[in-house]
Parts: C-alpha cells; structure tokens; sequence
C-alpha cells in the first residue's frame, strides 16, 4: 500500500469585523458581467466577491469606445463619491490566494484559480446556492484560467506545476493536459499567462516564450521568442491569428500567427506591463495596466495594420503601483491593485471626435486612414468636451511619428513616457468600492497560545488561539511597542504554526507535533470552575540514571487536544448518536437472543463429580464455558490469566512467592493499579530495606530443577499455554519496576525512580533454561496470533476508527453472545479538556501535503461540522489520527524532553539535599515542564522532613514559603517551569546550576553530616546514595 500524504487540521479565526464586506487584503481577479450588470472580485483573502454595478451596461458593452469627459460632474467631482456599487454576495472560495477569475456559460459560472492548488466554479445565479465546486487541481499554485467564449463547457488553467490542463465545467474532470516543461531549464516552464480559443491555445511565463498549442490534440503548434523576460499577460483575437503579449520587459509584442513573427513592439510603458484586458474582437482597442500603476488605453484601429500610427493616452495611474488587473465595460474601467479596494475610473472616447490638440489632431488625421464616428449622442456637443492634454498623449514605440516631438506651441510638446511629467487624464477615480482591513503581520508569543497582529489600518490585536477569538485591542499603533507588554517569560513546546496569507489569522496543527504543547490546569482562566482529575501520566517512577523527577499533582492541559476537541466537538455528539443506534440494533438481537432462551431452557443435567482416584481426563468431566473444576480459557492475553482457581503448588517452593507458574493478579494498566504503588517520589519517603521486610517472610529463591518439572505436568485447558503468558506477563512487569520479583526489592517504590547501576538483577540459570521452550513456543504462538489479528483490515482514516470499534463489538457478541455491547467511544471529559465555547462561524479545514503546498480535502465550520454530509465527509478524507483523538482519547506517544540540574545550598546555610557518593555525582533529572515549587519541596523533604510523616500537618508551612531557589543570581518564580529556567535565565547547554536558601520564615535545623555507607550495607542505602 503506498504510503499516505500527510495531513493537518487547519482553523481559521473569525475576525471581530467579519460582518463587514470586501476583500481584505489585494485583489488579483476581475471580470465583468454586463448582461447581469455585475462585477466579481477574488483577492488574496481567498474570497470571491459579486458587486451589483447598477450602471446599465447591457446596453453600452458592446461599444469598444466611450467617452466620460463631457458628462456632467458628479458628486465625486466636487468632493464626494459617487457611490452607485452595491454588495451582492460572497463566498470564501479558497484558502490561498485567488490568482485569476473567468466567466463562463453566459456568465452564469465564475471560475476560479487559486494557490492553493484548486480550481473553482462558482455559480451564484443557481437557485441551490450551493458552494464553489471544485473541478480541477494542480500540484503547484494556480496563476491563470481562461475560457474562449461564453457557450463552451471548458475552460483551460496554467499553474507552477509547468502544467496546461482543461477542464470540464460539469465535473467531469481533466479532459486534455499538457506538459510546459522549459526546453533548456525545465523550470522555466510555469504558466503565467494564459489565452485560448477552440483552435490555439497560447501560454507564456518565467521562459519568455510564446507558445501555441492545439487544444484538439494537445500538439504543440508554435513559439514566439523575442521577449527578454517574464511574460505577464497575453490577448488573443476571436479568429485566432493575432496575438498580443506583455511582459516584464516593459514591451507589449503583436504577434502574427499567420506570419509567424513580430509584427509591432509597443513601448509606452517604462515599467512591467501585468495587466492586458479588450473588448474587441480584433484587439484594435486594448488596455495595459504596469507595476507603477499607470493604466494606458491604446487604439490603432484606422491604421491599416501600421501600430505606430496608433494612439496610446495615459488613462489614470493608481498611487499605490502594480495594477494587477485592468478590465473595461461600456464607459468605464475597474481596477485591481495591492489594496483591498477596487476603483473605477472612466473611459475616454478615442474615435473620430477625441478632443485632441489641434496640431495633434492634424497629425494623426493624416495618418489614419479612417475613424469610426464618436459614441457621444447627438445632444452632446463637441465644444463640451474637454480637451485631452499634451501631457497625456504618448509615443506608442520608439519609431512612431505621432505624437510629434515638437509643435510650433512649446506648452504642446510631447514627454517621453518615462518623463516624470505625464498626467493621467483622470487624476481621482469616479468610485472606490472599499475593502476591509487584513492581517499583515504576527508576533507568535512565549506562550505559544496568545498572537499580536497587525493589520492594513495598523490595527493591533492579541489573541486567544485556544478560545479562537480576540481578546484585547491596542488600536492604531506599533506592534513592536506593544510586544513587550504583553509577551512573558515562558517557554511552551512549537505545537502549531500560523499564517496569514489570507489577511485571516489560521493556525495549523500538524500531525508530528499538535499534541507537544502543555500546560497547567491551575494556570487557566475558565469562565466555569472545573474539578481537574490527578495527571497519572507519570506516576509510576522512572529506572533512569540520574534519578529523574515526575509530575504527580497538578494535571496538564495537551493544548492541540484541548482544541482540537471543541473544534469537533459537534461532530463527536454526531458520532455518539450513531454509535448508539448501531448499539442498540446490536442490543436488540441479543435482547431476543436472551428472551428466547429464557422462554426455551435447556433441560438441566446433572454431571456427578469424579472421586479423587478418576482420571482427570474422563469425557464427563471436559471444562464447560457454564463451570467447572478447571478455570476457564480467557480469551487472550489483555485479560490475562487471573483466576479464582489456584494451580498447585511448587515442590519446593514457598508460599506466596511469584513463579513463572504463579496467577499474575495485577494485569491493569498504570493508572489502575491500587493508590500505595502510584504514589511518587514526592509522597514517599525513601525506606530502608530493612523497614521493607519487617513483618514480611524473607524472599526465598525458588527450586532450580523443580519448576520445569511442574511445567510439563500441569494439566491445559483448550485456552492454556502452559502458563508462558502468565511467565511473559511476569517478564513485562519485571521490566517495567526494573527488578526481579524473587529480589528482596520486588515489591519496593522509592521516590524519583533511580536506578540501581548497569546490572540487573536476573532470575537462576535454572530457570532461564526451564524457561528456554517457553520462549520458543510464545514466538510461534504470537506470530499465529498476529497472523489472526490482521485478518480484519481498516481504513487509514477516520472512518478506520470507527470501523475498528464496531469490530470489537462484534467480536465482543462472538465471545459473548448473551452481554449487551457497551459504548467504546470514550473523548475526553471536561476535567481533562475544560469545556470551550467556540464562536460558531470558526472554518475547519482539512488539508493534505502536496508537492507544491498543500490541497484541500474538507473546508467546514464549528457549527456544520456535525451535519450529515459533513460527518461522511471527515469520516472518508479525515486523517486516521484525529479519529483516534476524538473517539478514543488518544494521543501518540512521545518520550518526555527531560532537562538535568544540580542542587546546592546557598553558600552552605542550608544541609545538602542528599549524600555525595564515592563519584561526587548529585546530578538530577526532571521532566522539562516541572516547575520550581516541585523542586522546592524536594528539598524540604530532604532538609526539612516532617515529624510525623504519616500524619502531616495541615497547618504547617509550605516550602515555597520558606525556601527560595535561584540560578545565577536571579529568585526564581514559584510557577517557572525547567524549559522556562533553562531559556531565558541559565541561556546554557550544561547541566542548571540551582541554589536553594531559607527566607527567614521559618527556622531549619542544620543536621550533622551522615556517615557514608559502606560497601557491605543494605541495597536500600546505596540506592539512597546514588540519588544525590
């Protein structure tokens, strides 16, 4: 099975404006629909909006040539905008930049390409008012889509992935794909530029080429080569044999498909021209927008195919630069910039009647041929016209004649386009259609659960990636002065990333490290008290050396659990309601089960029991599931082999003691075993071994040739193993408590889990040869076990998870066909994850790793994420790891980062914690997140034991009261953490030098020095030595 792409959950915060409408950050895409009167927008913000125009330009469209000058002054002329632009709708269409837009299907389908590798149809005349749907994705991000009329039902997209693909606008997926790869660096191959009709399909990039294909075949018909860069845009007439290209290059070629070369290189640009947008079909009339923001209107028709006879007038020119795209309709042009606004601007009328200067006029006059006659209306007269000025008309290359460089009037004189002095025609647009203000900058916090944003009004915000919401604002102002008023002196473990591509603040988990980050329950601010459980995480002490510290008495909150939980917290509710009605059909048959047997009982017979002297093999007396004189057979080792029943004893062994052949009567987990084996290093004082023997028969080692002999006479049950599972459960508990059981130790717990050096305390040579077989035999036994295990497959998904529950139930009725099935699905609980409440419009989105980023596999909110399609949806693409969060409360298992540290008394004041041994080590080992008040009662227990520990006093001071710790000369916070000390106040690799002093507050008694034990003394009094 190939291995499966990673996957990451994705949330997205709702900003506190979100009632507001328009894009946040730049706008990329626009295309006009003049049947409808309506213009859509995608932006950066991943958001397709549709703007009511309410212009009526159905009517005027079809003119390619119109003219605003002589209409009277609006509103906006004399200081307020002429607002006629209305919000229609809009959709959050994608998650990455919204690269490019197309109209298609009479304008009824807006196709979208964005970055984040998808492309998008949008149709929001539909009466289902359905979603964009996607049709088609890449691997790398989307740049252009273009469609060759509005009655075909394709449309063709180019991305980074160097990589032309058309696609059917019904879903039915990539028709027809072709590969740009660059044929002297393939990487130049990428699509920037897109135009296509049903014979020719031109594309142009990062390679400076031209390139024709056949959308028919998928051959490669042509190039043009003579551009000296990137190609940004490209126009390509209805018949298919001309075709215009603009580049970075500062140039605009037309091309001759015909001829097969440069027809005319127009050079009024000084900067890059991005933009090319016309609504003739010949190209006779087209608009260029340049990354200074200057958008030229360019018209040569008249000039017999003689482009330097044309005439080229600087329309407007946006301050803010880089005109991303320019489009025209009737008497207007909109444009998109870097801003989040769009702003309309009116067109100029360059035919027959354009108000040009008189020497101008009689120039060009003697070059055009003819001029078709002005769109004005006959009530409109010439002399209302205002004249165009000389700053405004520019040389359309460097060989063109017009404008004349010189006229007999000086104020005539024609700039160069490059001259700082030309003037746009339209100094103000005639409307600004306003956006909103998006995220452009983040402060990730010490805390890693707080961010400070700064958005495009220099707004700055802090917030709550856990609660999903801002909670405070600073208001206009610096977000490097604000920093340092807010940040803390922590250190939490990298457990999600954060962009803000979209102007949204998102936040990424991933699935190698959402789960790393922790922190203290006592240290949150709940808007409800919540009862926390104890954290027996790690209760049961460490054999590592040094001795390393444990958490014990506060619990933890997994932060990318916590989350997690309450972001899917209606889909899990949706989960449990299917569980149980799939239970309850399972109860109901076993309920029927139950009731006919107790309507038809079985005749009851009785089985006379043997005498002592029968054999034990009789058929009378064979092991019944109903009872008998032999424990039953369990159904495998999780249960284990704990049993009423007793196997006889061991010649020669001694009552009580744990025998390979001994009933193992702890088979639970950690947190399950009885309260005096979970207390810690902290709640225990270190006892000698002969305090642990008091009262207690001596250990006694078993015989060494008896237990194999009782090995082969125990008589089996059909289930039995000859007790090699009870011996295996022996060796896994030997393991984890790091001593034999025969040891006067077995059954010691000693604070901080040291160890007792590098050689283990093993069983007799006997015994490991009696045991010998056994082994052999397990391994047989758990590779056919294994085998049967994974007969039954699932899924490496979410819907694996669940699949793997309802097989334990039906394997839990054909063990037990009589018990009714209980639940399995067990989340976390308010008093491991506190309740969140989450603002309902937060988007989820699930995603998967890609080549180029990462694609889209579920885009929903807190609020749908529980709806039937929803949940099929996430139970089909979720990734397997997070079914295991929600449904089973489980996370991966990690190794703990553990931090080393040295303890010493502040110049002597106080008593060492422990006893130097003979090699000077006191080195400890702790759990990065144990916090100073734990190491403080460490050495209050050492220097400071209580009188009476079995009777504590409740009133007596705490050590935190008393004692201080400090490293490098700086007290040390009670709440600071060893990841936090190391960071920010030790700043070192070697192992934390601490102190620890008395405020005053309380009276230490100075013991006298110990005696170093010696080499012959208890094992209990070396181990207590080595600790130090």
């Amino acid at each position: 099975m190939a291995k499966k792409a990673r996957q990451r959950i994705a949330y997205v915060l709702e900003s506190p404006d979100s009632s507001r409408v328009g894009h946040r950050l730049g706008v990329n895409g626009l295309a006009v629909d003049p049947d409808n009167d309506i213009l859509y927008s995608g932006g950066r913000d991943g958001v397709i909006c549709a703007w009511d125009l309410n212009l009526k330009l159905g009517s005027s469209h079809h003119s390619a040539v119109t003219d605003t000058s002589s209409s009277p002054p609006t509103a906006h002329t004399k200081g307020q905008p002429a607002q006629t632009t209305r919000f229609r709708a809009e959709t959050q269409a994608h998650t990455h930049w919204v690269n490019d837009l197309a109209l298609a299907q009479n304008h009824n389908a807006v196709v979208s390409a964005s970055s984040d590798q998808l492309v998008k149809v949008w149709r929001p005349h539909s009466s289902e008012s359905k979603e964009p749907a996607i049709i088609g994705q890449h691997a790398d991000y989307v740049k252009c889509v273009a469609t060759p009329d509005q009655n075909t039902d394709w449309v063709a997209t180019g991305g980074l992935d160097r990589k032309i693909y058309l696609w059917d606008l019904a879903g039915g997926g990539k028709s027809l794909e072709f590969d740009m790869s660059g044929e002297e660096v393939k990487e130049k191959g990428s699509v920037y530029a897109l135009a296509v009709n049903h014979n020719i399909i031109a594309s142009g990039g990062p390679e400076s080429i031209v390139r024709l294909w056949d959308p028919r075949s998928g051959q490669r018909i042509s190039k043009f080569v003579g551009h000296t860069d990137m190609i940004r845009a490209i126009l390509m007439n209805k018949s298919g044999d001309k075709i215009i290209s603009a580049s970075s290059d500062n140039t605009i070629k037309v091309w001759s498909v015909a001829a097969g070369r440069c027809m005319s290189t127009l050079t009024m640009h000084n900067a890059s021209v991005w933009s090319l947008f016309s609504e003739d079909p010949e190209l006779d009339v087209f608009y260029s927008g340049d990354r200074d923001g200057w958008v030229f209107k360019t018209d040569v028709r008249g000039t017999q195919g003689e482009w330097d006879n044309g005439l080229s007038l600087a329309v407007a020119h946006e301050s803010v630069g880089f005109v991303f795209r320019v489009v025209a309709c009737g008497d207007h042009i909109w444009t998109a910039t870097p801003n989040a606004w769009i702003h309309r601007w009116g067109s100029i009328d360059t035919g027959a009647d354009i108000q040009l200067p008189e020497s101008f006029k009689q120039h060009r006059a003697s070059m055009v041929t003819s001029l078709p006659p002005s769109s004005a209306t006959a009530a409109s007269k010439p002399a209302a016209k205002k004249e165009i000025s000389p700053k405004s008309v520019l040389r359309i290359s460097n060989t063109a004649s017009f404008p004349p460089a010189f006229s007999r009037d000086v104020n005539d004189s024609v700039p160069d386009s490059s001259d700082s002095a030309v003037e746009p025609i339209h100094q103000v647009p005639e409307e600004t259609i306003q956006g909103q203000s998006g995220l452009v900058k983040y402060r990730l916090l010490n805390d890693r659960r707080r961010v400070l944003t700064l958005d495009t009004a220099s707004n700055v915000l802090l917030w709550d990636l856990i609660q999903c919401r801002p909670i405070q604002s600073f208001g206009t102002t610096d977000l490097n002065s604000v920093e340092p008023q807010v940040n803390k002196l922590e250190t939490v473990s990298p457990w999600c990333n954060i962009d803000i591509s979209s102007g949204n603040l998102t936040v990424v988990l991933e699935p190698f490290n959402w789960f790393d980050a922790e922190m203290y329950a006592d240290e949150l601010i709940l808007d409800e008290p919540v009862e926390f459980r104890e954290d027996q995480r790690s209760r049961r002490c460490c054999s590592c050396s040094p001795p390393c510290f444990c958490l014990s008495d506060v619990l933890l909150v997994n932060l990318g659990k916590w989350v997690l939980r309450y972001l899917f917290g209606n889909l899990i509710d949706e989960e449990i309601r299917r569980d149980e009605a799939y239970r309850q059909k399972l109860n109901e048959a076993v309920e029927q089960r139950n009731a006919a047997g107790r309507a038809n009982p079985l005749p009851s017979i009785t089985i006379p029991q043997p005498a002592e002297s029968e054999p034990t093999d009789s058929p009378v007396t064979t092991p019944r599931p109903s009872g008998s004189q032999y424990p039953p057979s369990t159904p495998g080792p999780a249960i284990g082999l704990a049993t009423p029943g007793a196997a006889p004893p061991l010649p020669g062994v001694a009552e009580g003691i744990a025998t390979p052949l001994s009933p193992l009567d702890k088979r639970s987990s950690q947190a399950s075993r009885p309260s005096v084996e979970k207390e810690d290093y902290f709640t225990n004082a270190i006892s000698s071994a002969d305090a642990s023997q008091s009262g207690a028969k001596p250990a006694q080692t078993p015989a060494p040739s008896e237990p194999a002999t009782a090995d082969d006479k125990v008589p089996k049950t059909p289930g039995d193993n000859g007790g090699k599972d009870k011996d295996k459960d022996v060796k896994d508990k030997d393991k984890d408590n790091g001593k034999a059981p025969s040891t006067p130790f077995a059954k010691k717990k000693f604070r901080m889990g040291m160890s007792f050096g590098t050689k283990k305390l093993g069983r007799s040579a006997s015994t490991a040869a009696a045991e010998k077989p056994a082994v052999v035999d397990e391994k047989t036994e758990e590779a056919s076990e294994s085998s049967s295990n994974h007969e039954k497959e699932f899924e490496d998904n979410f819907l694996g998870v669940v699949q793997r529950i309802r097989h334990e139930y039906e394997k839990q009725l054909a063990e037990s066909p009589e018990k009714f099935v209980e639940t399995k699905i067990a989340p976390s609980l308010p008093n491991d994850t506190p309740v969140l409440k989450l603002p309902p419009g937060t988007k989820v989105i699930i995603q998967e790793e890609t080549s180029g980023g990462s694609a889209e596999l579920y885009r929903g909110t807190v609020e749908t994420v529980g709806q039937p399609l929803d949940v099929e949806t996430i139970e089909q693409r979720g990734p397997h790891w997070l079914g295991e969060l929600l449904l089973l409360n489980t996370i991966p298992q990690k190794e703990p980062v553990k931090v080393s540290f040295v303890l010493h008394p502040w110049k002597d004041e106080l008593p060492p914690v422990s006893t130097t041994n003979s090699d000077g080590n006191n080195r400890l080992n702790a759990n990065r997140m144990l916090r100073v008040r734990k190491i403080l009662a460490y050495v209050a227990e050492r220097i400071d034991p209580p009188a009476d520990p079995e009777n504590p006093d409740p009133d007596a001071m705490k050590p935190e009261e008393y004692l201080e710790l400090y490293c490098n000369e700086q007290l040390l916070p009670n709440n600071m953490t060893l990841s936090t000390l190391r960071a920010h106040v030790w700043k070192g690799g070697n192992d934390i030098v601490l102190y620890y002093k008395a405020n005053g507050k309380k009276e230490i008694p100075i013991r006298p020095p110990e005696p170093v034990a010696e080499e012959t003394a208890e094992p209990a009094a070396s181990a207590e030595a080595t600790t130090a």
